[in-house]
């Protein structure tokens, strides 16, 4: 017991060390080989010394449309499953396992990801994940089979998992005061994305077929291969890989840029050895927080693509309870028995699904609001209690326009739970371990992804009512377990080692 007690003492000392307290005038001194002593400074010093500028608008809209690839990616899954429903003449469940295969490469590739992230740097990681993902996406468009169709989608998911770590090499950058703002923007690439894939089904579908749908919609990933070359590697890493000079060099480069001068003297950082080591992950001081997180995780991207997979299937088949019902309603419900349920998307549906996009930045800022206010424990919380109660009243019999505002505050909210998510994570662990980190709470993001397409597109077919249930429980068994969380990272610099 007295053990136990003296652990948890120096892990409360060592997190109040680490709280981001210093003076930017309060510099360290370091004593030379004549005894003389000079002024060395950190990475994180010498990040909240140089500040917002136009090395972070580079930055963000050239990492945050990572989002919109990763949003085409992933919402391409609801505009084509009507489409190879129709053309291989597909059961619900092949339909979801679509959905599954990809989540499936992106959990096998997400922890390799971060590893090699920490290991080798976040910047190769990302660029391999552009150009994998762009790649197998071309190919899809190319697929004989739905067998070929499942695969070279679950290769586009492992591509995926590597652009995602653009979230932690954006991250590293920011300064703590900004993060909060600039970071829950990201969810605007992400709508665009969404967006795009909606407006190029809606456009391109009906006239050419899905597969130009699927070649068109590469055109960002070629795009940010050519202008990724701009954004540098992390400061961060490439000092706790022992790549001081280089570290240097692209913090000189952002201070010029944003005609700003670097803290004086030299920069000073311990070399570490230990990157990329999973036991830190559940070592004394982050054990709760990573069993914690990986749930959130799972229950972040369970209720995501729950609700964006739902939609898509409460539309296609029109299992709506609708009190202001068309035609076309009816025509629908009467064939929802049918060995092949064969009925595209028409262009109403479409716009529903567009208007439901919308949410995605709807709500942006009252998430920054909540980031600042009560922090990011406390965020989480209220944001997925709010997304359960969303979800059981969507089983509420109203009328198309009231579903839609529903459906349109449903994604506000789960695109909430998964900015805060995000930011809290990137924020928890330190540098020697941040990709990693990073990589097995998306690891485990993705069974959620897996498991949500055949409660959403197979469970949902059977009963409404019971394909909601489990996402609203998951939802506030999470919110729950948020109380438990024992670090509160708003304000606080981000850590270099463990």
């Amino acid at each position: 017991m007295a053990d136990s007690m003296k652990t948890q003492l120096v892990s409360a000392i060592h997190l109040q060390e680490v709280e981001l307290q210093e003076k930017p005038g309060d510099r360290q001194t370091d004593s030379d080989a004549n005894g003389n002593e000079e002024q060395t400074y950190s990475v994180e010093e010498a990040v909240e010394t140089i500040g917002f500028g136009r090395f972070h608008i580079l930055l963000f809209v050239i990492m945050g449309s990572c989002n919109i690839i990763e949003a085409m990616e992933i919402m391409l899954l609801a505009v084509v499953s009507p489409e190879i429903r129709c053309e291989w003449r597909l059961e619900d469940w092949q339909v979801a396992l679509v959905s599954t295969m990809v989540f499936l490469g992106f959990m096998l590739c997400g922890a390799l990801g971060g590893y090699i992230s920490d290991r080798y740097g976040r910047w190769t990681v990302v660029f391999i994940g552009f150009v994998w993902s762009a790649y197998f996406s071309l190919l899809t468009s190319f697929a004989p089979s739905y067998g070929w169709f499942i695969f070279l989608r679950s290769m586009v998911g492992c591509g995926v998992a590597g652009v995602s770590q653009g979230f932690v090499l954006k991250t590293e950058f920011i300064p703590a005061k900004h993060r909060a703002f600039l970071l829950p923007l990201a969810s605007v690439f992400w709508m665009i994305g969404s967006m795009l894939i909606i407006i190029l089904g809606m456009l391109v579908v009906p006239t050419l077929s899905w597969r130009w749908m699927i070649r068109i919609s590469i055109t960002p990933s070629v795009i940010l291969i050519f202008l990724f070359k701009y954004i540098p590697e992390s400061a961060r890493y490439n000092v706790s890989a022992g790549k001081v000079q280089a570290a240097v060099d692209t913090l000189q480069w952002i201070a010029k840029m944003n005609r700003v001068s670097l803290p004086p003297g030299r920069l000073v950082e311990p070399v570490v050895n230990e990157r990329g080591n999973w036991k830190i992950l559940l070592s004394p001081a982050f054990r709760r927080t990573s069993v914690l997180l990986w749930y959130s995780w799972f229950v972040a991207s369970f209720a995501y693509y729950g609700s964006v997979l739902s939609s898509s299937e409460l539309l296609e088949k029109n299992l709506l309870c609708v009190t202001n019902a068309d035609k076309d309603h009816h025509v629908k419900h009467h064939q929802e028995d049918g060995l092949c349920y064969c009925i595209p998307f028409a262009l109403s549906d479409y716009q529903t699904l567009l208007i439901s996009c919308l949410g995605e930045v709807a709500l942006v800022p009252l998430n920054i609001g909540l980031l600042n206010l009560l922090g990011r424990k406390m965020s989480l919380t209220v944001v997925q209690l709010l997304a359960a109660i969303i979800f059981m009243m969507i089983n509420v019999c109203t009328t198309m326009s009231g579903f839609v505002v529903l459906l349109f505050l449903l994604r506000s909210l789960v695109s909430m739970n998964f900015n805060v998510v995000y930011i809290y994570t990137a924020e928890v662990y330190p540098t020697v371990a941040r990709s990693l980190g990073m990589g097995f709470c998306t690891s485990f993001s993705r069974i959620g992804g897996m498991i949500a397409p055949f409660i959403a597109q197979v469970l949902m077919s059977q009963s409404v009512i019971l394909a909601l249930t489990p996402f609203t429980v998951a939802c506030v068994i999470c919110a729950l377990g948020n109380f438990l969380l024992p670090i509160e990272t708003r304000g606080r610099a981000l850590l270099q080692t463990s």
